[in-house]
């Protein structure tokens, strides 16, 4: 098994649910998206970041105004519709269930080392 592919992947499938996680707290920019993201050491680079965010929008979990910029162009601004706060608490309790899973499995063989 390649753990770099392994945990690439666990990344992938936690990406969309940190986003949003982000996204509760108000409105923001890509960049500063990727910003907190990186600071919560989940290495995104742009062109990840993108795509995902027009399928959201897309899904009419987000949505997105335009921001004049004191720095340039407008910048587009994204955040949370009523859609996107209802699946963030469906995926919180996913992300529950998955935890809870994960350390009942953990500590199902107390005698065997712990990582």
């Amino acid at each position: 098994m390649n753990i770099d592919n392994a945990k690439s992947q666990m990344r992938k499938g936690m990406l969309e649910y940190c986003i949003m996680l982000l996204l509760r707290r108000g409105a923001s920019y890509a960049s500063d998206i990727i910003g907190k993201l990186k600071e919560a050491e989940l290495i995104v680079v742009e062109g990840t970041l993108y795509p995902l965010l027009t399928r959201l929008k897309k899904d009419g979990l987000l949505s997105y105004e335009w921001q004049e910029s004191t720095q340039g162009p407008p910048r587009k601004y994204y955040s949370l519709t009523d859609d996107g706060v209802a699946m963030l608490h469906e995926l919180d309790t996913a992300w529950q269930e998955i935890a809870h899973t994960v350390e009942v499995l953990k500590d199902n063989h107390p005698d065997e080392q712990q990582f």
